[in-house]
């Protein structure tokens, strides 16, 4: 159930110049760079405790800290350009970012965090409300938003979506907070390399007054944060992949046999030396297959997304006979060959979407549903990425974002972002939150946990009536920790 908002006050608006002149070239945009020129900017932010420090203090500091920070990504101060023959590049030009200070002292961390739906007083942390990124033609590409609570920080980033994606965004995130800590040399330097692939003659044509997002902005959705513990995440796993528990030896020469060979019992048996080394080598020897005999682990995201993807199905209610989507976007660096940089910079993802039916997602088990999204994911190498590029090139066009016939669901960000490993010299935040940008019923972002140690944040948004019938949902429930 959403909150009443409450505004906050803008103090100050400012442009942070890099502290040195940019000597890179224009930088072409990619093929995936392109199809995110009608996407919204992507808003990202960090929660924090308050600092001792005046709050006069951080702002000089930070504006400091990003003018320093532009200067190992310069791309990100400056803006978009269309040639003659309708290529869009960066320039980088040195234009500069957006610096804005804000006041919400009204409010605490505590009215951040402890909700249960994400209130709206988040989306007034966050710069560029619902900017479609092809405005970057005509404003920064980069807004950092310092919003002062009562009792903390909030740290919002508005980033040009046909600029960066999640990698290259958490990248200039942490090198940012790097800087203002006082580190003298970046740990993890960008690489903006334009010499693969994805830089392609096709040339996008964009519609007079540029392109328009592709769902309704404002349609009623509720927003949640779902949290699961590293325990229930490994637990989830084991579902999945239908790991077989073996007990150790009790020390009374018994062995507990829970599933071994395939039924389950926690009953202690007495075994003979030789019966123990008899059977332990018979599961050896049984295990020793060839590789194409071994199915391929499932993963923990995988396995968290299948049991979203089936609660959800549940919760629309759908006829069996209606085919349902999930859609997950996928990191490309590595499945390229030559591979890219880990720290290329850009967008270097594609969306890999699952089919199946509600039926088919609700009579088989959560293996199976895990199973659809790792066949297609294990599969997604050099070759259906280059695929995917020459059929983007065929008929060139934006990204369609939404919910088109109300049984989509896109998954968007990844737990493995440093999410929290960024301390602009006060400790590390206390949550992740988001805007405004690119939300429609069934957009899914999942986040690291704060906990750490592979626990996972999934940002949920749904129809109102659909949040309510997932929050009831007990297959669903059972694996989330807390409220939020």
């Amino acid at each position: 159930m959403p909150c009443e908002p409450t505004a906050t006050h803008i103090m100050s608006t400012s442009t942070v110049i890099p502290s040195t002149n940019s000597t890179l070239p224009n930088l072409k945009l990619s093929t995936s760079d392109l199809p995110m020129l009608s996407c919204h900017y992507i808003q990202k932010g960090n929660l924090f405790s308050h600092p001792q420090e005046p709050i006069s203090n951080i702002i000089v500091h930070l504006q400091e800290s990003l003018s320093t920070t532009l200067s190992h990504f310069p791309p990100l101060a400056g803006r978009l350009i269309t040639d003659s023959n309708g290529y869009v590049y960066i320039t980088c030009n040195d234009s500069g970012a957006q610096f804005v200070h804000a006041d919400a002292k009204h409010l605490s961390v505590n009215d951040v965090m402890s909700p249960t739906h994400v209130p709206d007083i988040v989306k007034g942390f966050f710069t560029f409300d619902r900017m479609v990124s092809y405005e970057g033609h005509f404003n920064p590409l980069l807004a950092v938003q310092v919003t002062e609570l009562s009792d903390g920080l909030f740290v919002g980033f508005s980033v040009n979506h046909a600029v960066v994606d999640g990698t290259s965004l958490w990248n200039f995130i942490n090198t940012f907070a790097e800087v203002s800590k006082g580190v003298k040399v970046i740990t993890k330097s960008p690489c903006f390399a334009r010499d693969s692939v994805l830089i392609s003659p096709a040339v996008l044509k964009v519609p007079a007054g540029g392109p328009k997002v592709t769902f309704d902005e404002h349609a009623p959705l509720s927003e949640r944060v779902f949290s699961f513990s590293r325990e229930a995440i490994l637990k989830l796993k084991d579902r999945t992949n239908n790991k077989k528990k073996f007990n150790r030896f009790n020390g009374n020469g018994e062995i507990n046999a829970v599933e071994v060979m395939g039924k389950e019992s926690h009953d202690p048996i007495k075994l003979s030396d030789e019966k123990v080394t008899a059977l332990i080598g018979n599961w050896i020897r049984n295990a020793v297959v060839s590789t194409k005999e071994i199915s391929p682990e499932i993963s923990s995201f995988q396995s968290l997304s299948a049991l979203l993807w089936r609660a959800v199905t549940r919760a629309r209610k759908f006829p069996s006979s209606k085919m349902t989507t999930f859609r997950m976007a996928v990191n490309c660096r590595h499945r390229l060959e030559p591979k890219l940089e880990p720290l290329y910079f850009g967008n270097a993802i594609q969306s890999i979407p699952t089919y199946a039916s509600a039926g088919d997602v609700l009579s088989h088990d959560l293996k199976w549903c895990a199973e659809q999204l790792n066949k297609n994911v294990l599969s997604h190498d050099d070759m259906m990425v280059r695929r995917g590029v020459y059929n983007w090139e065929q008929d060139p066009k934006t990204f369609p974002l939404g919910n088109f016939d109300g049984a989509m669901l896109t998954m968007g960000s990844s737990p493995r972002f440093p999410m929290f490993d960024n301390d602009f010299g006060w400790g590390k935040p206390v949550a992740i939150r988001s805007g405004k940008a690119n939300k429609f019923d069934g957009k899914i972002s999942a986040f690291p946990g704060r906990e750490g140690g592979g626990s996972v944040d999934l940002e949920v948004v749904l129809s109102p009536e659909t949040m309510a019938e997932l929050e009831m949902d007990a297959e669903f429930m059972q694996y989330v920790t807390g409220k939020c």
